[in-house]
């Protein structure tokens, strides 16, 4: 990248009043060591904090902040932003188990020139098109079971306000100033590119489309300034990163150099203006990134960011792709740092998903459609099956053969078909009620013991975000119960009659128990699958949204309980080539 610095002009003349932080912000005391975490707060290992004691003295709810990618509204969803999502919902759900307060973040980003563009393509406004393509990412969120808290369009008042507030802190510090810029640009990125970096003919590596020359006047954001102290804080914190690949990555960045980066556009219409200079809008990563905090702001607050801060920041877990992780794990973190704002517990950069081992793309004709998915095959099979077969952090690939045979399998042989022969075997021998408690009927039997291991096996890979692992163990619970099922054989023991038919409803209560436990330990992935599990075990709605993971203890179900008629919790998906044949 060529850049040119004509003329430097420092806008360190904007003072502000010092602002009085909230006890629940982190910020950098000096140059050499960073603090993740401000005093009345400790780290908790698996990224959320917790407040040792309140200002009465009494114990806070332990948060945990998660934040899914904003994703830009130059086109309508896809797989991939899908897949960011049901992996951030998954992490929600399985932290609201473990009774923490959860703030679940995701949106949209709506500034920027390729909108402008996609509007114009259209026929239409920007804002009109952003209003369009926000609209069908919630309708898909809702499709696809996220259960989101917060939703922030970039393009709402209060997020421009919370921009501009703090704009003006950095501007403070002396880390903006002005010069004239000239360098290869590439639109769909919207980003300047280092020649290096680039492919045969200028082409940017990640959208193969030559970048274009451009100089403009821009106002620029001292990011060198903070190369040694970003080396400092992830060498003493190298969980910041992950998985650690992603850490590597980052690490080669700075130890490459950092240069400072371009923060407005004099060309872009569609955006934030800069304070003090309406002929330039804000860059819109120097914007997007905010709406992190200011999502956390309620909609009937008067935007103040030390306001939207004290709501919840700093995030637990921000999720993205790997092709934004330059931005948050370097550009974000020196823009925090020069804010005085605290920096996120964690940014895990996953990896890509393919089809059929090839990428995916219009061009091809070979996209993932999720909207189309989830009409196809349901969503609880659209969840399980890219949570379970694309291991977290890695590239994943899609088939539909695969993706047929495997949630048959597991979601209606191993976990479906024990339920329902269960059930049926209940209401035949035992007029769908339970003969005695759970905790009676598994005295002295060993089984529980093997189900509170895969159970305390499922919650530690889902504290790492290993969510395949967490869906490999869930399912070892179901062969358990299928192999103890058949080893004991209760509908020979039922025509015995007598103590052989005693221990048969024994051994159906025991089966049931563990079909109640993997409902609440799959209800992070599979939520809608699971409710229909509890439900055929006669508890209600209610009770269902009130489980939590102590509910994965044995020992739930009581004597006298009555069970739903079995009704199969998930259809069988026929293959195309079954479809034929039949």
């Amino acid at each position: 990248m060529a850049a040119r610095v004509n003329t430097i002009t420092l806008l360190s003349s904007l003072h502000c009043k010092p602002t009085r932080f909230n006890p629940r912000q982190q910020y950098y005391r000096s140059r050499s060591r960073v603090l993740f975490g401000s005093q009345p707060l400790s780290s908790l290992g698996n990224g959320a904090y917790r407040c040792k004691c309140s200002s009465n003295g009494a114990a806070e709810m332990e948060s945990f902040v998660i934040t899914t990618p904003l994703y830009y509204v130059n086109a309508p969803p896809h797989m991939g932003s899908a897949y960011t999502t049901i992996a951030a919902d998954a992490i929600a759900r399985f932290q609201r188990l473990l009774g923490k307060r959860v703030i679940f973040v995701t949106g949209t980003d709506e500034h920027g020139e390729k909108i402008a563009a996609a509007a114009s393509a259209r026929g239409s406004n920007p804002m009109e098109h952003c209003n369009l393509i926000s609209r069908a990412y919630q309708n898909l969120w809702n499709e696809l079971d996220i259960s989101y808290d917060k939703f922030i369009r970039t393009t709402e008042a209060k997020h421009e306000a919370i921009v501009k507030q703090f704009y003006s802190r950095v501007l403070t510090k002396g880390d903006i100033y002005r010069a004239d810029y000239e360098g290869l640009y590439c639109i769909n990125c919207e980003e300047y590119k280092d020649e290096k970096d680039l492919l045969e003919n200028n082409c940017c590596p990640m959208h193969l489309k030559p970048c274009v020359q451009r100089m403009e006047d821009n106002y620029f954001f001292a990011l060198s300034k903070y190369q040694k102290l970003l080396e400092e804080t992830i060498a003493q914190n190298p969980d910041f990163v992950q998985p650690p690949f992603r850490l590597n990555e980052v690490q080669s960045w700075i130890k490459d150099g950092l240069k400072d980066f371009s923060i407005s556009r004099a060309s872009v219409e569609w955006g934030i203006p800069v304070p003090n200079d309406e002929k330039q809008t804000i860059y819109v990563w120097f914007d997007a990134l905010l709406g992190y905090i200011s999502a956390l702001l309620e909609d009937n607050e008067q935007p103040d960011l030390s306001k939207a801060i004290s709501f919840g920041w700093p995030a637990s877990l921000h999720l993205i792709g790997k092709d934004i992780l330059r931005f948050h794990a370097v550009y974000w973190p020196a823009m925090l740092m020069s804010a005085g704002l605290s920096l996120p517990m964690r940014v895990f950069g996953h990896g890509f998903l393919t089809k059929d081992g090839m990428k995916m793309g219009k061009s091809l004709g070979n996209t993932l459609e999720p909207n189309e998915l989830v009409e196809t095959f349901g969503v609880d099979a659209v969840r399980y099956f890219f949570l379970r077969e694309v291991e977290f952090g890695n590239d994943g690939d899609y088939s539909e053969d695969r993706f047929i045979n495997i949630v048959n399998a597991h979601l209606a042989n191993t976990v479906g078909n024990l339920l329902n022969r269960t059930l049926g075997l209940l209401r035949k021998n035992c007029q769908s009620t339970l003969a005695v408690d759970s905790y009676v009927a598994a005295h002295e039997n060993p089984f529980p013991e093997t189900v509170e291991k895969l159970v305390s096996k499922a919650q530690a890979h889902y504290e790492n975000l290993s969510l395949s692992s967490a869906c490999e163990a869930v399912l070892e619970i179901g062969n358990a119960g299928n192999s103890y099922m058949d080893e004991r054989a209760p509908w020979s023991l039922f025509k015995k009659g007598d103590t052989a038919a005693e221990a048969a409803s024994k051994d159906l209560v025991i089966i049931l128990e563990t079909m109640r436990i993997i409902a609440v330990a799959l209800s992070p992935v599979a939520p809608s699958l699971c409710w229909r599990i509890y439900e055929q075990l006669g508890y209600s709605r209610d009770q269902y949204d009130a489980v939590t993971w102590n509910d994965t203890k044995w020992g739930g179900l009581k004597g006298g309980q009555v069970m739903a008629q079995p009704k199969p919790v998930f259809a069988r998906i026929e293959s195309k080539v079954e479809e034929k044949v039949a």
